[in-house]
C-alpha cells in the first residue's frame, strides 16, 4: 500500500529588515507570491500532511513563522505591494492558528517570545485571544515553565538595581499580557514581582515607569476579568503595594496606577453586589493616592466646524493634518507606536485628532478596545498621505529675503541643556519656594546628616598650610635666573644632607670609591660608605657620576662642607698692622700706619679721631739710627713753618700776655 503522506514544499525564512531595502521591488513581489502560494498550499493540505510538516524542522514552516512575526513589524512595503503584503499577513495568521490548534504543537511555537511576536502583529484580534486561552488549557505547563524563567529574571534584575535591562523585556511581555489573560494572571501569583516594581519605581526613568505601570495594570485587571475572578488576590496585592508606598504625596507605583490608568473604574464595575461595599471602601482608600499634579486625561473636545475663516491652530501651533507633518505630532505618533507597532501612523493621527492629542487617553482606549465606531472600522495600517501641492498655502506677504543671523549675542549659562532645560527632570524634584518650608533654623542646625561632610572640610583645612608658597628665593646662590634651588632643603631634608655630606667626604678622600667595578664594590671603603648612608651600589655610583659631570654641584658641596673642618690650631689677629719693612717716605705716600691720624687737616676740632692731634703724630717711622730716618726728620723740621706750628706757639704767647689763663 502506498504511503498517503506527502512532503510539503519548504518555506524560505523571512529576511531581516536591513536586507529588504536592497531587494528590488520586482524581486520582492516574486518573494511575496512564493510565500503566499506556499501558505495556501499548507492551509489546503490534509491534517496528516500538515502535522508532518509542522514536526519536521527541514520543512521550514516554524522557521518562516518565527522570522516573519519577528521582522514583520519593521518591514516596509511599497504601496503597490500593500495588497499582497496584507494577504501574506492574513495567511500567516491562519498558519499560526492551525499550528497552535494541533494536539502536539512544536516546542518552538510554545515559547513566550514567539507568542509575544504574534500578539504584536495582531494586538486587537479576539480570535487570537481565544486561541491562546485554549492553548493555555492544553499546554499551560510548558508555557508557565518558560514564563517562570522570565519572572525570576525580572525580580532578580529589579532587586539588584539593573533597571535598564528590564524595559525592553517588559515592552515585549506587555503585548502577550494584553492578549492572553491567563499569562497576565500567572505573573500576579505571589507578591514578589509587584514588590520589586514598587521598590524600584523611584529609580526608574519615565519610560521605565510607563512600562512598569502598564504591566502592573494588565496583571491586576486580569484577576477580575478572567473566567474565575480572584477578588481576594487583587485586594491583597493592592494593600501590599499600598503598605510599600512611603508617603501619599510622593510619586509611587500605586499613585501612578490610580492616576493614569482606569484601574479604579474597572474595580467598581466588576465587583458583584455582595462585594459592593468592600469595593467601595477599597476604591475610596485608593482614591486618596490620586495626585492632582499628575497630568490627567483631557476631556473630549469636539472640533469646531471650519467656516473658511482660517486655519485653527492648537497648543503646539499646528491644526488638523494638511499634508505637512509637525515634529511634535511625529513624536506623539512614535510614543504610541512603541506600544502598538502594528498601527499605522495615519490611523494614529486620526486618533490624536479625535482625542485632542492626549496620548494617555488614546492608549487607554486602545487597551480597553473602546474606540468609537467611526474609528474602530478604519484601516489600522493606514499610512500618512503625501502632501499635495494644491494644499500647500503660502503667505505672499512674507519677506523672501535672505535671513541674516542676529547680531545680538545669546546669553548662555551652565544650566543650558540640563535635565530641567530639556524638560526631562522628574516632577518629584520640583518645588515652589523652599524645599522644606516647615523646617526652622533649629531643625536645620539639629540635622546632623551633613556632619561628616563638615568634618571632612575642617580636616582638609587643618592639613592645608597657607604659608607653603611664602618662601623667598630671591637670594639663592645659583638661582638668580628664577629657578628654585632644591639642594638646600629644610628640616625635612636632614637625611639627604647627612648622606650628601658622607658621600662628599668619601669623594674628596678618594674618587676611586665610586668606581663601577666588582673590586671596588667588594672593598672596605665601599662597604663602610654603604653602611653609613644606607644606599645601594647603584645609587652611590650614580651620585659619583653626576657629581663628576656637574662642576657647579662640586663647588657648592665644597663651599658647604669643606670651608671649615673644626680643626683650626691657631687664631690669627684680625686688626690691621703696619709693615715695618717700609720706609717713612713710602709710608707717608701710601698713607699707611697711625701717622695718618695726626697729619694734615681733619674734620672737626676735637681730640683724637681725625682732628688736629699732636703728640705722636709727628714721629717718623723707622729706627732712630737709620740714615733714612734722620733725613726724614730733618726734612720735617725744615718744613714746619709751612704747617703753621710757629703760629700756634706765638698765638698762645699773646693770649698769656693779655692775662689769660692757660688751657
Amino acid at each position: 500500500m502506498a504511503d498517503s503522506k506527502k512532503e510539503l514544499p519548504r518555506f524560505a525564512p523571512f529576511p531581516p529588515a536591513k536586507f529588504q531595502k536592497d531587494v528590488m521591488p520586482e524581486e520582492w513581489e516574486a518573494c511575496l507570491d512564493s510565500w503566499i502560494t506556499l501558505a495556501e498550499f499548507h492551509l489546503r493540505s490534509s491534517p496528516i500532511d500538515f502535522t508532518v510538516a509542522a514536526k519536521k524542522d527541514r520543512a521550514g514552516l516554524g522557521v518562516f513563522l518565527q522570522s516573519y512575526f519577528g521582522e514583520s513589524s519593521q518591514a516596509s512595503f511599497d504601496s503597490s505591494l500593500a495588497l499582497k503584503a496584507s494577504k501574506l499577513r492574513k495567511d500567516s495568521f491562519f498558519l499560526v492558528h492551525r499550528l497552535l490548534s494541533e494536539e502536539l504543537p512544536p516546542d518552538d511555537a510554545l515559547r513566550w517570545t514567539f507568542l509575544a511576536d504574534v500578539c504584536k502583529a495582531f494586538p486587537r484580534s479576539k480570535e487570537l485571544g481565544i486561541l491562546l486561552s485554549g492553548l493555555w488549557k492544553r499546554k499551560g505547563g510548558k508555557i508557565e515553565a518558560d514564563l517562570q524563567d522570565v519572572k525570576d529574571s525580572l525580580i532578580k534584575n529589579l532587586d539588584s538595581g539593573h533597571i535598564n535591562g528590564v524595559e525592553d523585556m517588559l515592552n515585549q511581555i506587555i503585548l502577550l499580557l494584553h492578549t492572553s489573560r491567563p499569562a497576565a494572571s500567572f505573573f500576579m501569583v505571589g507578591s514578589d514581582l509587584l514588590d520589586s516594581f514598587a521598590a524600584s519605581y523611584q529609580k526608574a526613568t519615565p519610560a521605565q515607569r510607563k512600562a512598569t505601570v502598564l504591566f502592573a495594570y494588565l496583571g491586576l485587571v486580569s484577576l477580575i476579568l478572567s473566567d474565575k475572578p480572584n477578588f481576594s488576590l487583587l485586594s491583597d496585592h493592592l494593600y501590599s503595594v499600598k503598605s510599600s508606598t512611603p508617603q501619599m504625596n510622593q510619586p509611587s507605583l500605586l499613585s501612578d496606577l490610580v492616576t493614569n490608568t482606569p484601574l479604579l473604574p474597572k474595580i467598581s464595575e466588576t465587583f458583584t453586589e455582595q462585594e459592593s461595599s468592600r469595593a467601595r471602601k477599597l476604591v475610596q482608600t485608593l482614591g486618596e493616592y490620586r495626585q492632582s499634579t499628575t497630568l490627567r486625561p483631557k476631556r473630549l473636545v469636539r472640533r469646531k466646524v471650519d467656516k473658511g475663516k482660517g486655519k485653527t491652530t492648537e497648543e503646539y501651533g499646528h491644526g488638523p493634518f494638511d499634508g505637512e507633518m509637525h515634529i511634535h505630532r511625529m513624536s506623539l505618533i512614535t510614543q504610541i507606536q512603541d506600544l502598538f507597532p502594528d498601527l499605522g501612523p495615519g490611523f494614529i493621527m486620526k486618533l490624536l485628532d479625535e482625542y485632542n492629542e492626549d496620548v494617555e487617553q488614546v492608549t487607554a482606549h486602545l487597551l480597553d478596545d473602546s474606540l468609537p465606531s467611526h474609528l474602530r472600522d478604519l484601516d489600522r495600517n493606514e499610512q500618512i498621505p503625501q502632501a499635495s501641492k494644491s494644499k500647500i498655502s503660502h503667505n505672499h506677504l512674507d519677506a523672501h529675503g535672505t535671513e541674516f543671523p542676529s547680531t545680538i549675542p545669546q546669553r548662555r549659562n551652565i544650566f543650558d541643556n540640563d535635565d530641567f532645560d530639556n524638560l526631562a527632570m522628574d516632577t518629584s524634584r520640583l518645588h515652589i519656594g523652599r524645599k522644606n518650608a516647615t523646617k526652622t533654623a533649629d531643625d536645620i542646625l539639629a540635622d546632623r546628616s551633613q556632619a561628616p561632610n563638615n568634618a571632612a572640610i575642617l580636616s582638609a583645612l587643618a592639613r592645608f598650610d597657607s604659608d607653603d608658597d611664602e618662601r623667598d628665593d630671591t637670594y639663592d646662590v645659583e638661582d638668580v635666573g628664577g629657578t628654585v634651588d632644591t639642594t638646600f632643603g629644610g628640616n625635612g631634608d636632614a637625611d639627604v644632607d647627612q648622606n650628601e655630606e658622607a658621600l662628599f667626604m668619601a669623594y674628596r678622600l678618594s674618587t676611586d670609591t665610586f668606581n663601577r667595578d666588582a673590586t671596588t664594590r667588594r672593598g672596605k671603603a665601599r662597604a663602610a660608605l654603604k653602611s653609613e648612608t644606607g644606599m645601594t651600589d647603584e645609587a652611590i655610583e650614580g651620585w659619583g657620576i653626576m657629581t663628576s659631570r656637574d662642576p657647579r654641584k662640586l663647588r657648592r658641596l665644597e663651599a658647604k662642607y669643606a670651608t671649615f673642618g673644626g680643626r683650626q690650631n691657631q687664631l690669627e689677629r684680625t686688626s690691621y698692622r703696619e709693615s715695618h719693612g717700609e720706609s717713612g717716605t713710602e709710608s707717608e705716600e701710601q698713607g699707611h700706619g697711625p701717622s695718618d691720624r695726626g697729619r694734615g687737616r681733619g674734620r672737626g676740632r676735637g681730640r683724637g679721631g681725625f682732628g688736629r692731634g699732636g703728640g705722636g703724630g709727628g714721629d717718623v717711622a723707622g729706627p732712630a739710627s737709620d740714615a733714612d730716618t734722620a733725613k726724614a726728620r730733618q726734612r720735617k723740621d725744615a718744613n714746619k713753618g709751612s704747617r703753621a706750628n710757629h703760629n700756634r706757639r706765638d698765638q698762645r704767647a699773646k693770649k698769656m700776655a693779655r692775662g689769660g689763663f692757660p688751657g
